[in-house]
């Protein structure tokens, strides 16, 4: 998986005070959990724009001024109610040897024929979430819709997982493909038509029957 780095510096100070100036300096206080002991530190808000603003998974490369580096992955945001300001961010620290659990994006690939023939693609799960090693966790998951005709559905069991467990139930769905609403209504139309045709013909037959 793609890092971003973070550069940052260690906070001496944790208090209210201290953390307003940070903020209205354009820095967002944060939080390192996982390792022997919890972390304060701070960086640039704009140092998170490409780590929080996507619709992309990375791990953070967290870099201090004293030399210290940290890799993690963002746990918990907190954003202002008005502005959407980044308030708060906690990260929690990954080692090499300790599976960690993430949400990862899905990427459909493949043409489904049941959508090629009028149906309509529904994906309820764009992210998935996956346990595993920090080494083994994927920038996205692969789900093949080829083979999707109307009405099938694809459970995540039918899903690589690329070395990671998914921490999903079997009967998950991770995609399907409905009978459209307009096909639907095409259908509906040609058997009214058909049953008007019938009609007017057994009347007609009658007609002329009376007639003779």
């Amino acid at each position: 998986m793609k890092s971003i780095t973070i550069k940052g510096s260690k906070r001496e100070s944790v208090g209210k005070v201290a953390t307003k100036a940070l903020r209205n300096a354009g820095k967002v206080p944060c939080v390192l959990y996982g390792g022997e002991q919890a972390l304060h530190f701070s960086a640039d808000e704009l140092s998170f724009k490409n780590l929080v603003y996507t619709p992309n998974v990375y791990t953070a490369t967290i870099e201090l001024e004293n030399g210290d580096t940290f890799n993690a992955i963002l746990q918990d945001i907190q954003f202002h109610p008005v502005t959407d300001k980044i308030l708060h961010i906690d990260f929690y620290q990954l080692f090499s040897d300790k599976e960690v659990t993430m949400s990862i994006p899905v990427k459909l690939t493949g043409s489904s024929p049941g959508v090629m023939n009028g149906g309509s693609l529904r994906f309820p799960n764009r992210k998935l979430k996956v346990k595993g090693l920090p080494d083994n966790l994927p920038d996205f998951i692969n789900a093949d819709i080829s083979k999707l005709k109307i009405g099938d559905k694809l459970y995540i069991t039918e899903v690589d997982a690329n070395g990671c467990s998914f921490l999903h139930p079997d009967n998950t769905i991770v995609a399907q493909v409905r009978r459209a609403r307009a096909a639907i209504e095409v259908e509906e139309d040609e058997d009214e038509e058909g049953t008007e045709g019938s009609e007017e013909g057994t009347t007609e037959g009658t007609d002329s029957s009376a007639a003779e």
